[in-house]
């Protein structure tokens, strides 16, 4: 539909909770296809609503091999204890990556673009990938998580 201005990290926006997604109507069609297409354009894996300046918790992920998928109302309902250190970036923080610990397994819980509740297993970067997104619906960035240098892995 239309490509859409990246918010970067020095905008408090990105700091902000977002809210819940209760109606399900061609506008929100659109800024689906808005989220997607801007990633694509970017050349990112994610885009989470906030990212172009809309507080509603709705993301866009690859699933693998530019495979996006759309996530309304996200919630993780089980992570592994299973965790790995790998190296995040993001389309809102330039010029920046750096080791992130995240659970190598989950199970969400989400919504499509009609309301309709799914759930699915996500692992490796599949998941990390969602992770990611999730946390910008709650005013996280990746620099928050960052972990020491030290106990990086590869």
């Amino acid at each position: 539909m239309a490509l859409r201005n990246i918010v970067k990290s020095n905008d408090d926006l990105l700091r902000k909770k977002s809210k819940e997604i209760t109606v399900f109507d061609d506008k929100l069609k659109e800024l689906a296809a808005d989220l997607i297409d801007t990633v694509k354009f970017k050349n990112g894996v994610g885009l989470a609503a906030p990212q172009i300046g809309v507080l509603k918790r709705i993301v866009t992920v690859d699933k693998g091999e530019r495979d996006f998928i759309i996530l309304v109302n996200p919630v993780i309902l089980k992570e592994s204890t299973e965790t790995c250190v790998l190296d995040e970036g993001c389309l809102s923080v330039e010029n920046k990556i750096g080791p992130v610990k995240r659970p190598k397994r989950i199970i969400v819980k989400a919504q499509d673009l009609e309301g309709n509740t799914f759930t699915f297993k996500a692992s490796k970067m599949f998941a990390r990938i969602c992770m990611h997104e999730f946390d910008h619906l709650d005013g996280i960035l990746f620099i928050d998580k960052l972990e020491p240098e030290k106990n990086k892995e590869i």
